[in-house]
């Protein structure tokens, strides 16, 4: 009776086992959970505790070719972001403070607020350029197994917190191994893709003395307009002490 007693207590300690290894992503870091691996693919695109760097966009839309240059400041989920070139949107900035957002131009008296899901330039919105944190911004809905190009995934169907986020909806391919988000499908809230994305990160950043991919390119595509392209390119990711003061919206315009 206590050997029948013992291999029921071992068949129940084995399914319980295999419950908790089965509510984190199987990864090779120990234990990590979604939203933890969500968290760290927000920081491989720009959600550090201060950070810059530069942007190249380029969009075909509608046949019609445009390019834009611009310098980023972020800290955490705030970001500054300077328009560079062309020269007749030279200066123009874009705030992103608390998921808020606001617009900033030569001569405009105060910022003016704006949505992160107007659209900037192409396939574009105002949103993709910022710091990411989608780890703040949307729950996570369900998850699955996937692959991009042989490389395993979690696939996190995410939803919008509320209308301040970029998307209503994502799905969100990030890779068990690197922590990054390498595929991404957008949706509207009646569950109609209208774009897609891709990730790649050959740049790098040493954090705490180590060494950390960080985001080089972001193709997104219509889903709608084939054809219609933006290419983002991020060059010079450098880590640096940033005052609050950046983000000040009083300074905006100064």
């Amino acid at each position: 009776m206590n050997k029948n007693f013992n291999k029921h207590l071992f068949f129940v300690i084995g399914i319980i086992f295999s419950f908790f290894i089965g509510v984190s992503a199987p990864t090779a870091h120990a234990q990590i959970n979604y939203k933890e691996m969500l968290q760290k693919s927000d920081e491989a695109r720009g959600n550090e505790e201060g950070i810059q760097w530069e942007i190249s966009m380029n969009a075909v839309e509608n046949g019609r070719e445009q390019y834009r240059k611009l310098h980023v400041i972020a800290k955490g989920y705030n970001s500054l972001i300077n328009t560079l070139a062309p020269g007749n949107v030279k200066g123009q900035k874009l705030l992103m403070q608390d998921r808020n957002m606001w617009f900033a131009k030569p001569g405009l008296s105060k910022p003016v607020p704006i949505s992160p899901r107007q659209k900037l330039m192409g396939t574009a919105a105002n949103g993709d350029i910022a710091s990411t944190n989608y780890a703040g911004d949307y729950k996570i809905v369900s998850t699955e197994e996937g692959r991009v190009k042989d490389e395993p995934c979690i696939v996190m169907n995410l939803q919008a917190l509320d209308g301040r986020a970029t998307y209503d909806r994502i799905k969100y391919w990030v890779s068990k191994e690197r922590l990054v988000g390498l595929k991404a499908e957008f949706y509207t809230v009646s569950g109609k893709m209208f774009k897609t994305a891709t990730f790649e990160y050959e740049n790098s950043i040493t954090v705490n003395e180590q060494p950390r991919e960080f985001i080089s390119k972001m193709i997104i595509s219509s889903a709608i307009i084939k054809g219609d392209v933006t290419i983002i390119n991020y060059s010079k990711p450098v880590l640096k002490k940033v005052s609050g003061a950046t983000f000040n919206l009083n300074l905006l315009t100064k």
